[in-house]
């Protein structure tokens, strides 16, 4: 048989302490929560946003090129019979990098040298006879009419031994012209061929530059690059995609003509032989910067690239509002100054950004 639960105490005969007590231990467990909460959130770590001044910094999208970067191509038609190289090889002055087929160009050779051989024998024989009616003419055998026509006769054919000589030698260079060798040390940008391919004059087979030699360009404004050229002001240059900032270019070349469809002035900048990992065509930024700023310029905001926060396309920061609570906000970003970013908007000066946005998204 089920025992039946004995009824709870009537309420006249609880002590008259027990709600007050109840009720002030409901409200105690309901507050540790909060207090725990409370106690295991660490302290954020903010940075002031101060406004400052901009001063003449003009940045310019550029790209990475090479002082010195060949087509190489074919001066004779010919199948590629053989091919040594692959996009990204380096390779030293005088390599061999492909080679045609050259069959009739060798068979062309071998005739041309044929032919010299037979007017070296001709020669040998007009000099002997030419030996012949000398020793006749002192002997006076023969009038002095016949002697010039030996000699005669033996500058004709040393003429042609000459001709065909040279005509041998065309023949032998053109021979070299089959294979293709590298003009100076360098790495191989673009093999556009492959083993099979026919190559003919002016058709590019490789593309080689040299390495320890590049520059970065970029177009400038004409009314920027009047002022930038002026004495005091100093040209640097971002590599993004390496991480680089403010590197001093070894060389500046302002090209003196204006291109007349976007009114912009060329700028090229060398680079240090010394940097390691650019290749051509590779994204860069020119700033052109003066050594004071401006007492006049705009005023920007600098944060720390560490409160940037990225997701997909929305880029933002975590702004602590009037009671400390941290609240994404998106802004729109400038350029990169070192291990800072500049705000353009969405961000005012005297706000406090958290230098740790993961920290911050757990904060409730």
């Amino acid at each position: 048989m089920r025992k039946t639960p004995p009824p709870p105490l009537p309420l006249w005969r609880l002590p008259a302490w027990a709600p007050a007590a109840a009720l002030t231990l409901a409200w105690s467990l309901a507050g540790l929560p909060a207090l725990a909460s409370e106690a295991a959130q660490p302290a954020l770590k903010t940075y002031t946003v101060q406004a400052g001044t901009g001063g003449l910094s003009q940045a310019h999208e550029a790209r990475v090129e090479a002082l010195r970067q060949t087509t190489l191509a074919a001066q004779v038609a010919g199948a590629v019979l053989e091919l040594r190289i692959k996009p990204g090889d380096a390779v030293k002055a005088g390599q061999l990098l492909m080679r045609l087929d050259a069959r009739s160009a060798d068979q062309s050779a071998q005739a041309s040298e044929a032919q010299a051989q037979v007017a070296r024998a001709q020669l040998e024989l007009a000099r002997r006879e030419l030996d012949r009616q000398q020793q006749l003419f002192r002997q006076r055998f023969i009038s002095q009419a016949a002697l010039d026509q030996a000699e005669a006769q033996f500058k004709t054919t040393e003429a042609q031994v000459q001709a065909q000589l040279a005509q041998a030698g065309a023949a032998r260079s053109q021979s070299a012209w089959y294979q293709l060798r590298a003009p100076y040390a360098g790495v191989i940008a673009e093999v556009p061929v492959v083993q099979g391919d026919m190559a003919l004059p002016g058709r590019s087979l490789a593309v080689l530059y040299d390495p320890a030699a590049l520059r970065v360009t970029a177009h400038v404004p004409q009314a920027q690059a009047q002022l930038a050229q002026g004495s005091g002001h100093t040209v640097l240059v971002d590599i993004p995609g390496l991480g680089m900032q403010g590197q001093m270019p070894s060389r500046v070349q302002w090209l003196p003509t204006v291109d007349s469809g976007s009114g912009t002035v060329e700028l090229r900048a060398e680079l240090p032989s010394t940097l390691k990992g650019l290749v051509p065509g590779q994204f860069a930024r020119i700033r052109l910067g003066g050594t004071a700023p401006e007492p006049a310029g705009p005023a920007v905001l600098l944060v720390p690239a560490e409160a940037v926060v990225r997701r997909a396309e929305m880029t933002g920061l975590y702004v602590l509002n009037a009671e400390g609570r941290p609240l994404l906000r998106q802004v729109r970003l400038g350029e990169r100054r070192g291990g800072e970013i500049e705000i353009l908007s969405g961000l005012r000066a005297g706000e406090r950004v958290a230098l740790e946005p993961q920290a911050a998204a757990r904060v409730r």
